[in-house]
C-alpha cells in the first residue's frame, strides 16, 4: 500500500512538471524569421500603394491649383481689357518700344511685352465745378458730390512674360533646371488735372490737393490718345511690376497654325489704302513667333476694332520637378490652357 501511494505521488509530480514546461515554451528563431518575412511581404505592397496614392493626390492637387491660377489670371486680364480704349498690336509695340522705352524687366530676368494698352479709369467726385464754390481742390470736395464732378484718368498697362536668369530665385522653385516664366503687370497712371492750371508743364493738382491721384513719374503729361505712338512715357521712373501668375510654361508647346490670329479675329482688313488688304499674322500676333516656338503667353490684337484675344498655358509639372517638365502632348493635362477674347470700351475716336 505504501509503495502504491509513493508511485501515485511520483507520477503526479512528473505530470505537473511536464505541464509547466509546455506552458513556458516560446517562439523559436526560425518562427520569428518566418513571421518577419511574411509581414514584409504583406506590408511592402501596402506601403508602396499608400505612397503612390499620396503622390497621385499631390499631382492632382497641383494640377487643380494650376488650372485655377490660369483661369483666374485670364479673368483678371479680361476685366482689365474691358476698360481698354486703345490696344497696341505687334507693329505698335515695335514702334513705341525703342522710342519711349517701355518698362524694362526686373534685374536678373528677361522679359517681353505681350499685351500693351491704354485704359480709362473713372475718378468720382474729384474735380471742383468752379472756383466760386467752396471746393477749390479735390480734397475739399464734399462726399455728396454737390460741388464736384467726376473725371477720368488714363493708364498705360503692359503685361510682360518674365523669366529669371538665376536658378535660386523665389520664382524658380524647386531650383534648378529651366525656370518657368511668370506674367507681370506694369501700370503707369496719369493724375487728376487742374482745369484752371496756368502751368502747361505741370497741369496737375498737388499730391495733397488731389487725394493722392497724382501722376506716376514715368507718365508723360504731353501724351494724347489721338497720337498713341508719340510721347507714350518719359522712359524713366518706372515702378516695379506686380506678378499676376507664376509657373507659365517655357517650352515648345503644341503647334499653332500660321493664321490663328487672322482666323480668331475674323480676318481683319487694313482699309487705310485704296484697296483693303488682309492684315498679316505677324502684325496681329504678339509676339510674332514661329509656330514651333514658345507660345505659352501670346495675344492676337486688332487695333482698329480694339479687340484682343489672349492665350495662357501653365505648367503643373514644373511645380513638382525640374527635369522632364517640358510640354508633352501625352501629359497635356498638366499644361492647362485658357483663352479669352475681349473688346474694349470702343475704338479710338469712335
Amino acid at each position: 500500500m505504501k509503495t502504491l501511494l509513493r508511485l501515485l505521488v511520483k507520477s503526479q509530480h512528473q505530470r505537473n512538471r511536464s505541464g509547466s514546461a509546455q506552458t513556458e515554451k516560446g517562439m523559436t528563431l526560425i518562427e520569428l524569421l518566418i513571421g518577419t518575412v511574411m509581414a514584409f511581404l504583406i506590408i511592402t505592397p501596402m506601403l508602396a500603394f499608400v505612397v503612390d496614392m499620396l503622390n497621385t493626390d499631390r499631382r492632382e492637387q497641383v494640377k487643380a491649383n494650376t488650372e485655377q491660377d490660369i483661369q483666374a489670371a485670364v479673368d483678371f486680364i479680361a476685366q482689365d481689357l474691358s476698360q481698354a480704349i486703345y490696344i497696341y498690336d505687334q507693329a505698335g509695340i515695335t514702334a513705341i518700344n525703342p522710342a519711349t522705352k517701355l518698362p524694362p524687366p526686373p534685374t536678373n530676368t528677361t522679359g517681353t511685352p505681350i499685351l500693351v494698352f491704354w485704359k480709362r479709369q473713372q475718378i468720382k467726385n474729384a474735380v471742383p465745378i468752379n472756383s466760386a464754390v467752396s471746393a477749390k481742390k479735390p480734397s475739399d470736395c464734399p462726399p455728396d458730390g454737390s460741388e464736384c464732378n467726376d473725371t477720368y484718368v488714363l493708364s498705360l498697362v503692359a503685361y510682360y512674360q518674365i523669366r529669371d536668369t538665376t536658378l535660386n530665385s523665389t520664382w524658380c522653385q524647386p531650383s534648378g533646371g529651366t525656370c518657368p516664366t511668370r506674367i507681370a503687370r506694369y501700370e503707369i497712371k496719369d493724375g487728376v488735372k487742374n482745369p484752371i492750371s496756368a502751368d502747361p508743364a505741370n497741369p496737375y493738382y498737388s499730391l495733397t490737393d488731389s487725394n493722392e491721384y497724382a501722376p506716376d513719374a514715368a507718365f508723360d503729361p504731353s501724351f494724347v490718345i489721338s497720337k498713341p505712338l508719340v510721347n507714350v512715357t518719359k522712359g524713366a521712373g518706372f515702378k516695379d511690376p506686380e506678378v499676376l501668375v507664376n509657373y507659365i510654361d517655357h517650352s515648345s508647346g503644341p503647334t499653332v497654325t500660321g493664321n490663328e490670329c487672322q482666323t480668331a479675329l475674323g480676318t481683319p482688313m487694313d482699309t487705310t489704302g485704296v484697296t483693303p488688304i488682309k492684315i498679316p499674322e505677324t502684325t496681329l500676333r504678339i509676339p510674332p513667333a514661329p509656330p514651333d516656338s514658345v507660345n505659352s503667353f501670346y495675344a492676337c490684337v486688332d487695333t482698329s476694332k480694339n479687340i484682343a484675344r489672349v492665350t495662357l498655358r501653365g505648367n503643373s509639372l514644373r511645380r513638382l520637378q525640374t527635369n522632364n517638365a517640358d510640354y508633352d502632348a501625352k501629359k497635356s493635362a498638366f499644361f492647362p490652357t485658357a483663352s479669352v477674347q475681349v473688346q474694349g470700351l470702343g475704338a479710338r475716336a469712335k
